[in-house]
């Protein structure tokens, strides 16, 4: 197999192997080496395609450099209209924003008819109780989610009673009519679910819990869908 030829396998591995695809999984699709994969990782990102993960943690292709741009079918519009504006109804005020600027910018790239059906779509979201305010920069803690870096806040829990927490931020997520923070708390040694808006003095620590923040994250939600089902 040429290499050129083995790169493109790589790609298409990437895209259809369940994130993250571990070294030893894409050596076994592509009948290669782990070295070999190493190093056909490095040159698939010299060429330009995002490849998140290191050796040890597996591999998500994040942007891949080869595919044109997407055009959407009908459905897809409608998807694409309910998930913005769920997004500005229920969205921080710094999300909600960007979800107004995305429907915009989304709008004026779409061709003709394809905008007109954009705006509009059958499918809508109204709130007519938006969720509390948090209590601390949402859009910095999605930052510190994204970069993986550990967090320490006040925390009022709904006996009124206050902590000082430090945690490994995982995910944002609504659940009921609130907006909730997955973490691993260092107080409990364990993961926690806290509310937004009983969080206070957000601090954004130097410590780094890279790349740990997907595998946990995996634990944490198959732990939420047990006791759903419970």
């Amino acid at each position: 197999m040429s290499r050129t030829a083995r790169l493109f396998q790589l790609m298409q591995a990437l895209r259809s192997l369940s994130p993250p695809a571990t070294a030893e999984q894409l050596a076994d699709e592509l009948s290669v080496s782990m070295r070999t994969i190493y190093r056909d990782i490095d040159s698939l990102r010299s060429l330009g395609a995002v490849i998140d993960g290191a050796a040890g943690f597996g591999f998500t292709l994040i942007e891949d450099a080869s595919l044109p741009p997407l055009g959407f079918d009908e459905e897809e519009i409608e998807a694409l209209v309910l998930g913005l504006r769920e997004v500005m109804a229920v969205g921080d005020p710094a999300l909600a924003d960007a979800a107004q600027n995305a429907f915009a910018k989304l709008r004026a790239r779409l061709p003709s008819k394809q905008s007109h059906r954009l705006e509009h779509a059958v499918l809508s979201a109204q709130r007519f109780e938006r969720p509390p305010t948090p209590g601390i920069d949402a859009r910095a803690l999605r930052r510190a989610a994204w970069e993986e870096r550990t967090i320490r806040f006040g925390y009022v829990d709904y006996a009124g009673t206050a902590t000082q927490r430090s945690a490994d931020p995982l995910s944002i997520v609504f659940m009921q009519a609130s907006h909730c923070l997955l973490a691993y708390c260092h107080l409990r040694q364990d993961f926690r679910v806290f509310r937004l808006d009983r969080m206070q003095n957000l601090e954004v620590l130097e410590a780094s819990f890279r790349p740990r923040r997907v595998p946990m994250l995996r634990i944490f939600r198959e732990r939420l869908r047990n006791e759903g089902n419970n």
